[in-house]
């Protein structure tokens, strides 16, 4: 979410850190900032719902919801939300030399214990006036999820030390992620192979190949995001912290045997008979 009034980032800072143009800022938000607001809500709504939606089908989509708008608009929005259909397409731009490539570890992997895969994701969380972000690292095992933080960019920085601070917790086997600039940065790179840690990465437009962190978000915002209208950024964290601990402490999981995440990674329930097979 840029921030004109932000003390230490300038606007052009923060477009360049949300890949967004000056132009395409200063357009939104003097004309019709209010009317992308309630687009980009509706947006990650079906999007949560039908996550192989890419630009055309959500355009279409919109428009029988009353809502004119043209595939450049809804382009421009939800590279500014992050989203992307989850089938793959073809490649039409390279990836930058200096983002190495790592291959998609998890696929037939049977896992079986605790710290034997991590993943991560960053997901769009609506308020009352404007977004944030929002990045959890989640066990994949338990289902545990280990950190959390929020941002009003999606600069690199909040992902880096959501995982130092878990590394501090624990640390897995494997890490598993996308392949977003935040998780192919040299410094999130580096503080993985500093601990000797496995690097994963979804295959390019495969968001199911995170399938687990994919629940997690529709649980996140149908059991707490979509319920409320967080005035402030401090409210969303108030909110999301309550959340997080009901969702690791409380919440039942069916594949879990209906054992909490908490019980499960902590080991604090009897064994889960079955392994859950990606």
């Amino acid at each position: 979410m840029i921030d004109p009034k932000h003390k230490k980032i300038t606007v052009f800072r923060q477009c360049e850190l949300l890949n967004l143009s000056r132009s395409s800022y200063y357009y939104i938000s003097r004309k019709d900032d209010r009317y992308n607001q309630l687009l980009m809500n509706l947006i990650d709504e079906q999007y949560t719902r039908r996550p192989f939606y890419g630009v055309a089908k959500m355009t279409a989509w919109l428009r029988r919801q009353g809502h004119f708008v043209n595939q450049k608009r809804v382009r421009r929005l939800m590279r500014i939300m992050g989203l992307e259909a989850i089938y793959p397409k073809p490649n039409l731009s390279k990836a930058s030399p200096e983002h190495k490539k790592y291959p998609y570890l998890l696929k037939n992997m049977v896992i079986d214990h605790p710290d034997q895969v991590w993943s991560t994701d960053i997901t769009y969380i609506r308020m009352r006036q404007g977004f944030i972000y929002l990045v959890a690292i989640m066990d994949w095992f338990s289902r545990y999820v280990v950190a959390w933080d929020i941002s009003i960019t999606l600069d690199a920085g909040f992902c880096i030390e959501t995982l130092k601070r878990a590394l501090q917790f624990s640390q897995p086997e494997i890490m598993n992620t996308d392949q977003g600039v935040q998780f192919t940065s040299a410094a999130y790179i580096g503080t993985l192979e500093e601990k000797a840690i496995q690097i994963s990465m979804d295959g390019r437009g495969r968001a199911f190949d995170n399938i687990f962190v994919e629940r997690l978000w529709r649980s996140v915002k149908y059991e707490e995001v979509y319920l409320h209208q967080y005035v402030t950024v401090s409210e969303a964290r108030r909110n999301l912290e309550q959340y997080f601990q009901f969702y690791n402490t409380e919440r039942l999981h069916e594949s879990l045997g209906y054992r909490t995440p908490y019980e499960v990674y902590f080991n604090e329930a009897p064994e889960v008979k079955e392994a859950a097979a990606c």
